[in-house]
């Protein structure tokens, strides 16, 4: 496969910034509002094109020229390093809500954030599938099947991952959701971690390693990014569609302190407010994200696999109890994963 030009340098570890800049005049220094938006690993190419749609939009609108700055990394980090300041965002875009939740609890912006825009914040959903070589020559159909012998995961890490989180929800929710036990489901994730050979810090880097680098057997992504890998192969690569999945919630808010320090608020609301218009969301939707917008979906339906979603709720409390019970001190990922940095 021809190596583009956004995979340079992805395989890294840490945060991946990368600078999309959206103006349409007068580019000067002083002639536009200027945007940061803090998201996770995928969404490189959504952002690009929602903001080319949006600032021409906006300046019609407003007479104002309009810049979009893009971070990107893992959904974890990303938010780790807005809550230390390192990352001014006046707006983040994340892939779980729990993501956001920290920063609420920090007291970034309140702690009923999700109310401020329509459908709790949620523009678009996702779900975790696999990616395989052409043909499936393992036969893999089903989460038992990638713990199976000789069988090579890539998965990012679920520390410091979005995707990497949401493949551990989706497995456990894969034993638990069909009757089997925790217990069981401790197991089972304990074996998946055996059966990858390293856990990159982000999702992009994790399917550079699997599709340009061609390591391992199955790539547990988040499906937009499988279904732009398998666009990109040429045939070198198939989607599956397990029987069950986790129903992703990627989530959108913004910062109230970066923005009124900006004076970026009004602009931070219409951004965000955008995403749930019908011009976006039919971007969203040809992205490989499934919009919210059941109207939209419904258009798009053939570019999404069938597959049963189960909620967060099947599995926890809320994602805020999730994180916790999973992913915080002493919780169940602590007690079958092991760091695996790739040497």
């Amino acid at each position: 496969m021809k190596k583009l030009p956004w995979l340079n340098g992805l395989a890294v570890a840490g945060a991946v910034f990368a600078i999309a800049v959206v103006a349409l005049h007068n580019r000067g220094a002083d002639s536009a509002i200027r945007l940061l938006n803090v998201s996770y690993d995928p969404t490189r190419e959504l952002y690009k094109d929602i903001n080319r749609e949006f600032a021409p939009w906006y300046r019609t609108k407003s007479g104002t020229t309009v810049e979009i700055a893009q971070s990107h990394g893992g959904s974890s980090s990303q938010a780790k390093q807005v809550a230390k300041g390192e990352l001014k965002a006046d707006v983040v875009t994340l892939g779980l809500p729990s993501d956001i939740d920290g920063l609420a609890q920090r007291g970034l912006l309140p702690k009923d954030w999700a109310t401020r825009l329509p459908n709790r914040s949620r523009p678009y959903y996702s779900t975790i599938v696999f990616v395989v070589r052409h043909g499936n020559p393992l036969l893999i159909k089903d989460w038992p099947d990638i713990v199976r012998p000789g069988v090579d995961v890539i998965t990012p890490d679920p520390t410091t991952s979005g995707n990497g989180k949401l493949v551990a929800l989706a497995a456990w929710g894969s034993v638990v959701t069909r009757g089997g036990s925790e217990d069981d489901a401790k197991h089972f994730l304990k074996e998946l971690y055996q059966h990858a050979p390293f856990l990159l810090q982000a999702a992009r880097a994790a399917g550079v390693a699997f599709a340009v680098e061609k390591i391992g057997d199955v790539h547990l992504a988040w499906e937009n990014e499988a279904l732009r890998e398998v666009g990109e192969s040429k045939g070198q690569l198939e989607v599956v569609y397990p029987p069950v999945s986790i129903l992703a919630e990627p989530s959108v808010t913004w910062i109230d302190g970066t923005v009124a320090a900006n004076h970026t608020e009004a602009l931070a609301q219409e951004y965000l407010h955008f995403l749930f218009s019908d011009a976006a969301q039919e971007i969203i939707a040809r992205d490989g994200y499934r919009p919210f917008d059941q109207a939209v979906l419904a258009r798009h339906r053939d570019r999404f696999g069938d597959i049963k979603l189960f909620s967060v709720t099947d599995i926890a409390q809320s994602w805020a109890e999730a994180q916790q019970t999973f992913f915080g001190e002493n919780g169940i990922i602590q007690t079958v994963y092991a760091p695996k940095p790739r040497s």
